[in-house]
């Protein structure tokens, strides 16, 4: 459409994502045709009729640099987020993370998009993908009639997370691991040999440990297929001794272990690793410590928990380019959950993004790539350039963002020194963005 002689674009979802891209399309002086489908009908998620509703905790995590979602928080508020200065705004006491007063964080989102004199809101459920100059940010519940479309543009669309945990490889205690693969076939993994005396230390506190509660729209076949490891445990006592814990084809120290937990390398950079067969939907709190009695994890730190949860996602590698652009249809971005970010931060960032670029790209700009340097490019580079067939969700960790060629340095001094390189390029990419700063 053309609105005042200019071209609108569509935004479809009014959630964090769609919120962020509608704020910054208009901060290029682009008009924004925003569609929601609140009140008419809602999501079993959702409750209220504001946008930008927070349906799960009202924590947006860590707010030190030194964390990554931190140092992710930072770069959008240098790019004067909408979200960022909303949640500032309406921000409560949590010590060192932002949390916020979920209602008036809703409230401030909707009053600053409803006054944008740009935005025109329209209180109707999309099913099927528009023409011309649009992007999707409709969250993990998106209706079924639009998922059907959406499927057809990209077959594979995920409707469910699961995932097993990923670690971090400069957490894990190498000298308790040996590196192979069964039958002598290569060194590709991380094995954790165990004893019997550990292996049934381990499947006790497994099979006693506090899951997450399924909500009630969540169907159980998000476990068919890809069971979790607490529910085949659950099945007998050797069940995973016989399953992905099988010791066969391994010997170690001139003996057979009783059982071996693998972990796969999981980026190109071997810095992330995934525990295997480890699919799971214990809480947060558990998997630490459940996993922690595996030989090696004692201290491990968690770049991504496993989940397994109702969710709306496209295979973002092969189909998206760093920009979050469809490629086939240079036109279609997406943002949000639907790209394959995880977490609240994650997809307002990912609006961000998607604004400033589909923005540069209507008006004939080069498009601003945020290198994965930095954590915005970060994230868009993990989710359209996944190697692999088994793509997830991902928060953002510092196992996806650059590391520094100096490593012989305490991590919390690395880490912090990776957040000022990557506050700087962000700097200096906003000095040379043309508007919508």
């Amino acid at each position: 459409m053309v609105h005042d002689g200019k071209k609108t674009v569509n935004v479809i979802g009014a959630g964090l994502a769609g919120s962020e891209a509608a704020d910054r399309l208009t901060r290029f002086g682009i008009p924004v045709d925003l569609y929601e489908m609140k009140p008419h009908k809602k999501s079993p998620a959702h409750k209220t009729d504001g946008f930008a509703e927070l349906v799960c905790s009202n924590s947006f995590r860590s707010d030190r640099i030194e964390n990554a979602v931190g140092l992710l928080k930072a770069e959008m508020r240098e790019l004067d987020s909408l979200i960022m200065r909303c949640a500032d705004a309406t921000s409560v006491p949590a010590g060192g993370a932002l949390a916020v007063d979920r209602n008036l964080f809703s409230d401030l989102v909707t009053q600053k998009i409803r006054e944008n004199p740009l935005i025109t809101v329209h209180h109707e459920e999309v099913v099927r993908i528009p023409d011309g100059y649009s992007i999707i940010a409709t969250g993990p519940l998106t209706s079924d009639a639009l998922s059907d479309e959406i499927q057809k543009l990209a077959p594979g669309l995920h409707f469910y997370d699961a995932a097993a945990p990923i670690v971090e490889y400069g957490s894990l205690d190498l000298s308790r691991m040996f590196r192979g693969s069964r039958y002598g076939r290569g060194d590709d993994y991380l094995n954790c040999p165990m004893t019997e005396e550990q292996y049934f230390a381990f499947y006790d506190a497994l099979i006693h440990a506090d899951s997450v509660a399924l909500h009630d729209f969540e169907n159980p076949r998000v476990f068919e297929g890809c069971m979790p490891v607490e529910i085949m445990a659950k099945r007998g006592p050797m069940t995973l001794a016989y399953g992905p814990l099988k010791p066969v084809g391994f010997e170690h120290e001139g003996q057979k272990p009783f059982a071996v937990v693998q972990l796969r390398q999981d980026n190109a950079e071997g810095t992330l690793y995934n525990i295997v067969g480890f699919q799971t939907n214990l809480k947060f709190g558990e998997q630490r410590r459940v996993f922690g009695l595996i030989p090696g994890l004692e201290h491990a730190e968690y770049a991504r928990y496993g989940v397994m949860h109702r969710n709306t996602f496209i295979n973002s590698p092969g189909l998206l380019n760093a920009y979050y652009q469809f490629k086939t249809r240079p036109e279609l971005f997406f943002a949000g959950q639907m790209t394959g970010v995880e977490g609240y931060v994650e997809s307002a960032s990912s609006g961000l993004v998607a604004g400033i670029c589909m923005a540069q790209s209507v008006l004939g700009q080069e498009m601003t790539e945020f290198p994965s340097s930095t954590a915005l490019g970060a994230l868009s580079h993990y989710v359209s350039g996944y190697v692999g067939s088994d793509f997830q969700p991902m928060n953002i960790t510092f196992g996806i963002i650059d590391s520094l060629p100096e490593r012989r340095m305490k991590k919390v001094e690395r880490y912090h020194k990776i957040a000022e390189r990557s506050l700087r390029i962000v700097k200096d990419l906003k000095k040379n963005m043309a508007s919508g700063e």
